[in-house]
């Protein structure tokens, strides 16, 4: 048998082969795990930060929540909520000389045209009054046949199959309208017939479309962007069949159906000073009266409790004014008012304590322009209709887009030209005029006579108290950011936050330039 030996300096040298080998991968072994470590580091840091963003967003709802506790003089005084810059802009929570440690957040709305189409944003607030609350459209039916579908079909691209289909989905019955679905059209589940939960519910409707409710506008910063408009050339974001239903670049579409509606929209029974209004349809009237008293004159008192009691009187008698008369309180009330313009120019025929004959009253309310303009703000201001602490779903006049507008029953298309040539988008605290506060300022301008007013009513309100903002949290340096869509409801004593959504994953949103930096970091 033969044997190969191996020389002694060979075997040496494999050896060191083999040490430099197991060097070599140990020192990759260091590296990879020193790698893994700072990667796992610098994640901790990234979502440290992320974190942090976050808060700088909670720091912005709390700030915006408080900034609501003020009086409205105060924030009047501060610039008000529409367009604030100074207020809303870049507001520092993290101090840092380094931008990586500078954390501020921003308070955006959308800046609209009057078509709705996004024209930008604003540091402020957005008035969801200036949007269709689609839960009352069953009580806008109920007080108006016709009327939640004339609402609907004002909206950019609605047709009459849908509107129908939402009407019944949000009504109690299973009777279907004339181009309605109701659980024949639907399978795996059933109509609402109920309130909406959220306006994306709508997404159940047949005929509803994501496309039709989101718009061009993806990712919800209020402005279309040229990947977005690249998505929809592409057909990234639609369909064939949808793009033959509506085209979403179309006036008004931009944001879809989404930025038209919401659910949240009401406004306070108050008075300017923040108390409970005299309601009005009260049936005790010595409570009534006593109340009228306090604020009113007597004539005012004692005419507004005897249409109460009586009624219109439609005779030829020209009346008399209603001072010097003792009401005779163990007369029951025979009238409601449905609403506060009930009381203009109407007469009053009625029997008064110790009083063998009844006498004819005239209103102290005539229907004059240069008198309204006196006692219109005073009796829209203190009296009420209705006992609820809220109103909802009325829409504001003064900053609702054109398509809404046109949707209000009893609006003509000259209307609404007149109403947005004239209205004040914001209201200006120097400016005197009482009437402006109102809605009524339709009427006290000659825009509409007292029975058009009469119609709209109902609809229409100069300002709600519920607003929805996106409130930023960034740093300056670019990079952790956090988004949040959050709705304030001001209504109660305490302003609430009554709804929440995080919308980071849609990013930032914004840029830099855009949300702001702080000026004087040495502060």
């Amino acid at each position: 048998m033969n044997v190969t030996l191996v020389p002694r300096r060979a075997r040496r040298g494999a050896v060191l082969i083999v040490v430099l080998v197991v060097v070599a991968m140990l020192s990759l072994a260091g590296y990879t795990f020193t790698h893994m470590m700072l990667t796992h580091q610098q994640a901790a840091q990234l979502h440290g930060r992320q974190i942090q963003a976050r808060v700088l967003v909670d720091s912005g709802v709390e700030y915006v929540r408080t900034y609501f506790t003020q009086e409205e003089a105060t924030r009047d005084e501060m610039g008000g909520h529409y367009l604030n810059p100074t207020v809303f802009q870049a507001v520092p929570v993290m101090v840092d000389a380094d931008p990586r440690g500078r954390g501020n957040f921003s308070v955006v709305a959308p800046n609209l045209d009057e078509m709705g189409n996004l024209a930008g944003v604003r540091y402020g607030l957005e008035d969801l009054s200036t949007r269709l609350n689609m839960n009352i459209l069953p009580m806008a039916e109920g007080l108006l046949p016709g009327a939640g579908q004339t609402l609907l079909m004002a909206l950019p691209g609605m047709t009459e199959d849908t509107a129908d289909a939402i009407l019944d989905w949000i009504d109690e019955d299973d009777e279907v309208r004339e181009f309605g679905a109701e659980a024949e059209s639907y399978e795996g589940y059933l109509p609402k017939n109920g309130p909406l939960d959220s306006v994306e519910e709508l997404l159940l409707i047949r005929g509803v479309t994501p496309r039709l409710l989101f718009g061009l506008d993806t990712n919800r910063n209020g402005m279309v962007e040229q990947h977005e408009l690249e998505q929809e050339v592409s057909g990234i974001t639609s369909t064939a069949q949808e793009s033959a239903a509506i085209d979403v670049t179309a006036e008004g579409m931009q944001r879809g159906w989404s930025g038209f509606l919401t659910l949240h929209s009401q406004e306070k029974n108050a008075t300017s000073l923040g108390q409970q209004r005299i309601f009005v349809n009260n049936d005790n009237l010595q409570e009534l009266f006593q109340q009228l008293s306090d604020v009113f004159n007597e004539e005012w008192a004692v005419f507004i409790v005897a249409y109460r009691q009586a009624g219109a009187f439609d005779g030829g008698d020209s009346g008399e004014s209603a001072s010097g008369h003792t009401i005779d309180f163990e007369q029951e009330p025979q009238e409601k008012l449905s609403q506060v313009l009930d009381l203009i120019d109407k007469k009053v025929q009625i029997r008064f304590a110790d009083e063998d004959d009844s006498v004819v009253l005239r209103s102290p309310f005539p229907n004059d322009q240069a008198a309204m303009n006196i006692y219109l703000p005073l009796l829209m201001d203190v009296l009420s209709v209705s006992e609820s602490p809220t109103i909802p779903g009325r829409i504001n006049i003064n900053q609702a887009p054109r398509s809404i507008l046109l949707g209000i029953p009893g609006m003509t298309e000259e209307l609404v030209e007149a109403i947005i040539e004239q209205r004040p988008l914001e209201l200006d605290p120097q400016n005197e005029d009482p009437n402006l506060k109102f809605e009524s300022w339709l009427l006290t301008t000659g825009l509409v006579d007292l029975e058009q007013m009469k119609t709209l009513m109902p609809f229409v309100t100069a300002g709600g108290d519920v607003f929805q903002a996106q409130v930023v949290g960034y740093f300056e340096d670019g990079g952790a950011a956090s988004r949040t869509e959050a709705i304030f409801d001001t209504t109660g004593k305490i302003p609430r936050v009554v709804f929440w959504r995080d919308i980071s994953h849609l990013g930032r949103g914004y840029p830099l330039e855009l949300l702001g930096v702080q000026l004087d970091v040495t502060q």
